[in-house]
């Protein structure tokens, strides 16, 4: 299994040799590599199990950085990197051929974003190279929120894991397109809609799933546990006549039917910040009960980062 520590020279090295090390960020832990290199993102595939048509996020610590390997930065995209980096925001850019296609999936653009985490930027300020850094788990299953959950589920898979706590939003960055001209939010994520937009104004968003996906975190299928998870509005409960192996994870009120140790409230208060930073956590959670075989779930109010919870729940039941 990958040692777990703290110690930004030994994970300096590592990668700097092809190797992968998971890193902390505000949104969620990565699973990270040289950007540059082919080896090391084939690595990030394989150790993923990720098709490599969903191409991967590349993380630097500033905005100088990004300009070496990207054609240009837009205005709005500039606005944006002032006003929210380093944060969950992600900004697709057109790139440089210093990009491998394997990175970008074959992508003439590239997803760019500096994290808002302390020992990340530490390590990312040290390095002559950006990392691409998916989410640190198995393709498709629920994302990482801290150190823990990244050595139960790829700790065979990679050298050292960067403990920087647990993550402070709870899920993944907003991706915003500049490859057209109108700015398109390609994933919902850790900063709203409405934040984005009070800074470069009106922007379309995209809100369909996709077997070819422009950006990471837009199939239909993703972010979802291994047991079976169901939707409260989609479910009859007049079929039901045993609860005992159901569990639930609610927004703010449990439900009556159910045992109350096998819920989970994402906020008791009703914030979807909170709501948003427990979302990952608490499917991860429910998803290990030996005692549960369904997951019941439900949609949050739908603004600010509830929008995001809402895509992300909306892509977990799906296959469901």
């Amino acid at each position: 299994m990958a040692e777990i520590g703290r110690d930004i020279a030994k994970a300096k090295r590592i990668l700097e040799q092809g190797g992968l090390v998971a890193i902390p960020t505000e949104t969620v832990y990565g699973l990270a590599g040289n950007a540059f290199n082919e080896e090391a993102v084939s690595r990030i595939f394989e150790a993923k199990n990720r098709p490599s048509f969903d191409p991967l996020i590349v993380h630097t610590d500033s905005i100088d950085k990004i300009k070496k390997f990207t054609k240009e930065v837009p205005d709005k995209a500039a606005q944006l990197m002032e006003n929210f980096w380093p944060g969950p925001l992600t900004v697709l850019l057109k790139k440089e051929s210093i990009v491998p296609d394997l990175t970008t999936s074959g992508l003439l653009s590239v997803a760019c974003r500096l994290p808002r985490h302390p020992l990340t930027l530490e390590l990312l300020k040290s390095l002559d190279f950006p990392l691409a850094a998916p989410s640190a788990n198995p393709f498709g299953y629920v994302s990482p929120t801290s150190a823990q959950h990244v050595q139960q589920q790829l700790g065979d898979k990679l050298e050292y894991i960067l403990d920087g706590g647990e993550a402070t939003v709870g899920i993944e960055s907003t991706i915003v397109s500049f490859i057209e001209d109108q700015p398109k939010v390609l994933r919902l994520g850790g900063l709203s809609v409405e934040d984005i937009e009070d800074v470069i104004g009106p922007v379309n968003v995209n809100i369909h799933s996709s077997s070819q996906p422009a950006a990471p975190g837009m199939l239909k299928s993703h972010y979802a546990p291994q047991k079976t998870i169901v939707l409260l509005d989609d479910l009859n409960f007049h079929d039901i006549t045993d609860f005992t192996e159901f569990g639930a994870l609610m927004f703010k009120a449990p439900l009556s039917e159910l045992n109350g140790e096998n819920q989970i409230l994402l906020s008791k208060k009703g914030d979807t910040r909170e709501a948003a930073k427990n979302l990952f956590k608490g499917l991860r959670e429910l998803d290990q009960r030996e005692n549960i075989h369904t997951i019941i779930t439900e949609y949050v109010p739908n603004e600010g980062l509830g929008r995001a919870i809402n895509d992300r729940i909306k892509r977990a039941t799906a296959k469901s």
